[in-house]
């Protein structure tokens, strides 16, 4: 955007305000957080009452159904607003509209829809708002491929002591449920100085919490010239001084490195957590799935990071009802389970993509047998969890505070480095701060304590 848009938007909008509503990932989230920035650059405020605000958008998600019924439901509701105060921009962006024919879909359905604009062009979103407001017509621009990396995009960061950090984008498995190469393309790394930069930023702006984020972290730098490794961005990192802990997610199995692992258990940044999408627990489906890795190697794998990285947490993604899941193959989950005791599980019921290999295999499974298996696999999961946190009491952790605790004002709350919730009495004060706690109750998804 150059500076005579940037200075025309400016001119001609006075205490105006925007809505975002955002459904999906991380990496959903800090596209939000980018687009926010850009709008406060230019003059607009945030609000969270949608009769007040002057643009509204959508930042939406396709990897799961439950996820695009949301945003039809909710779009039908700004019809109303619309015909109210006709000035109202509305926007819809995010992965859901890279899928084929669905911003047209979209604009058909809800012509009141002003933008609609996809993963790969965020960026040009002051742009297209500045054309709304000359041209008054709607605008649908979806790139269908990414063009490199854009940096220096302002940033509203929802925290002020943790940050996510975009170290890639794209994805290049294809996994046969899965959506996101095709919305967000093949994997690009960021270069290593850009990276360093941001988060050097951050620390002198007292951000304590740094988490790498990557469709598949363990990816990162195979496309660089000269390449680089993960592991070596991860010492990189933890030698930046003023990081107090350094996070990331997602951590794709078969790429998870000896040297990863290695550099994790060295360096005393990294926090002890460990996300571990294992998907499922049966080899016949996990190649189904095509995630290169069967129920040995990833047992093997769970094995060696627990030798290397003593009271690592481990957490996990599980999809139930994949097609073709026999009672055999959702058994070798629930083993598998047991086996590792996460910490906790992201648990998903197999929803299909139109688009992806998965949603075409004839051997759908029925809807009730889906619902009985995720029962059974919450009951497990939770027993475990459960059984997790009770080892923690009578134990010190040290504890990032990050606000009052939502069940009682009295107490404060944050996370262990293993990622663990911790509720504790404590003064406002206290939040952005490290803390030593002593763990005195657990329970199912927290812990209570007391400082010392």
């Amino acid at each position: 955007m150059n500076e005579n848009t940037l200075s025309n938007i400016k001119n001609n909008k006075a205490d105006k305000h925007f809505l975002i509503y955002t459904w999906g990932c991380q990496m959903n989230e800090e596209d939000s957080e980018k687009l926010s920035g850009m709008l406060q650059t230019i003059g607009y405020n945030k609000t969270e009452d949608k009769e007040k605000a002057d643009i509204i958008i959508f930042n939406t998600c396709c990897v799961r159904e439950n996820a695009e019924l949301k945003v039809y439901g909710n779009l039908g509701m700004l019809k109303g607003l619309k015909e109210k105060n006709p000035e109202l921009v509305i926007a819809v962006c995010g992965c859901m509209m890279q899928q084929d024919g669905m911003g047209q879909a979209i604009l058909k359905r809800y012509p009141f829809v002003d933008i609609i604009f996809g993963t790969h062009n965020a960026h040009k979103f002051p742009e297209y708002l500045n054309r709304v407001k000359q041209e008054g017509r709607s605008i649908l621009e979806i790139w269908d491929k990414e063009e490199g990396i854009v940096e220096g995009i302002p940033i509203d960061r929802k925290s002020d002591m943790k940050a996510f950090v975009t170290i890639m984008y794209g994805c290049n498995n294809f996994c046969t449920y899965c959506i996101v190469p095709y919305v967000r393309g093949r994997e690009r790394s960021r270069d290593v100085k850009d990276i360093l930069e941001e988060i050097k930023s951050l620390v002198s702006k007292g951000y304590k919490e740094i988490t790498l984020l990557g469709q598949n972290v363990n990816s990162y730098g195979k496309d660089l010239n000269p390449k680089i490794s993960f592991a070596k961005l991860l010492k990189e990192v933890n030698g930046i001084e003023g990081v107090e802990r350094i996070r990331f997610m997602t951590s794709h199995p078969k790429d998870l490195t000896d040297e990863v692992i290695d550099v994790i258990a060295s360096c005393n940044k990294i926090c002890n957590h460990i996300h571990l999408p294992v998907q499922s627990g049966s080899s016949r489906i996990l190649k189904k799935m095509n995630r290169h890795y069967d129920r040995e190697y990833y047992l093997n794998l769970v094995k060696k990071i627990k030798t290397k990285i003593p009271n690592v947490a481990l957490t996990t993604d599980i999809i139930v009802g994949f097609p073709g899941e026999t009672e055999e193959d959702f058994n070798d989950t629930l083993t598998l389970v047991k086996e590792v005791e996460y910490d906790s599980c992201f648990t998903f019921i197999y929803s299909k993509r139109k688009g992806t290999p998965a949603d075409e295999m004839l051997d759908q499974i029925d809807d009730k047998i889906k619902h009985e298996r995720f029962n059974r696999l919450i009951d497990t999961v939770n027993c475990i969890c459960a059984k997790k946190n009770k080892e923690y009491v009578g134990k010190n952790v040290e504890v990032l505070v990050e606000g009052i605790s939502k069940n009682d004002e009295s107490k404060v709350s944050g996370r262990t480095t293993t990622g663990k919730l911790v509720n504790f009495i404590g003064d406002e004060y206290l939040i952005g701060h490290l803390v030593n706690v002593k763990i005195t109750k657990s329970q199912s998804f927290s812990l209570t304590g007391k400082q010392i």
